[in-house]
């Protein structure tokens, strides 16, 4: 049986509170970015209680790929709806169709990276100052490089090298006009932190977090979830297997694995036990070493 310091989950959760709070104190018009996630659920979770008794005081932003779990999009508009909160949704097939992003094409094609234009349009035309999102240090390397605070300029771009000081907790949101702010509460939270967490506080999540029958194919030695958009080489074929997901985003890039983890507890002893990152077998680290740090130099997540 693992057991886990709870007190140490009540130091990160008042480390999140704290920074929400500032969000609120330093920003006129935040946003909380949401996947549908676990990560970005926990986030949510966690900024209800941090306002509690008051509702929480920004919306919900997702940006909906076309290409989303089925699972996640019913999860997403049931949460909305049980956190009473405002769900604005960018979508990455109206930039397609207005043409700001060109849509991929062949055997790898994802949606996944023109999120980033659609999430920099949102952000613009909702004049977001502050966009709160759930990555986590131990997620990638690019995102250990991030702050608490992590300043985008005009063009939503991120500079790793040109980054704030934030010593004593303290965190500096000022900016200039068009700039705004990347949040993360979850900084210094792990995967088996979240879980841990999720257990403490019988946080609900989306069935694909657990082991469940699903259609799948195996491409360079991971399994993909199928859908009828995605294109299948001559050598892949599809099959049922018993699987779950450790992480969600876009179904053409997110992997799955096999596992028979029916419950918190049990998926709780999986992860303190696997020594392969939950983002593995997402197809869209895999296009190259940098490609999660040149994404967010772009603007995304």
């Amino acid at each position: 049986m693992f057991s886990y310091n709870l007190s140490y989950l009540k130091v990160l959760e008042a480390e999140s509170f704290f920074v929400f709070r500032e969000v609120a104190a330093q920003f006129d018009k935040p946003a909380l970015l949401f996947s549908g996630g676990k990560d970005s659920i926990v986030l949510s979770y966690l900024a209800k209680k941090a306002f509690a008794p008051a509702r929480m005081p920004f919306p919900l932003l997702h940006i909906d790929t076309g290409h989303n779990f089925p699972e996640t999009i019913r999860f997403r508009d049931e949460w909305a709806r049980e956190l009473g909160v405002q769900l604005i949704i960018g979508s990455v097939q109206d930039s397609i169709d207005k043409g700001r992003v060109m849509e991929e094409s062949g055997l790898y094609a994802s949606r996944n990276a023109l999120q980033t234009a659609t999430l920099l349009d949102t952000i613009q035309e909702n004049h977001f100052d502050a966009a709160i999102g759930g990555a986590r240090r131990d997620e990638e390397k690019a995102r250990a490089k991030e702050r608490f605070f992590s300043h985008r300029d005009e063009f939503g771009q991120w500079d790793p090298k040109n980054q704030r000081p934030e010593l004593w907790q303290l965190y500096n949101g000022k900016k200039k006009k068009g700039e705004h702010f990347r949040i993360f509460p979850l900084s210094n939270w792990t995967e088996l932190d979240i879980w841990c967490y999720i257990q403490k506080e019988k946080i609900r999540l989306p069935s694909l977090y657990f082991s469940h029958n699903r259609k799948v194919f195996t491409r360079k030695g991971n399994l993909y979830a199928w859908a009828d958009f995605m294109t299948l080489g001559p050598e892949e074929k599809t099959e049922v297997k018993s699987v779950r997901f450790r992480t969600i985003g876009d179904m053409t890039c997110t992997g799955a694995i096999l596992s028979g983890a029916s419950s918190v507890e049990e998926i709780i002893a999986e992860v303190s036990t696997s020594r392969i990152t939950e983002r593995g077998t997402r197809m869209d680290d895999m296009r190259s070493e940098s490609s999660m740090e040149d994404r967010k130099k772009r603007g995304y997540f």
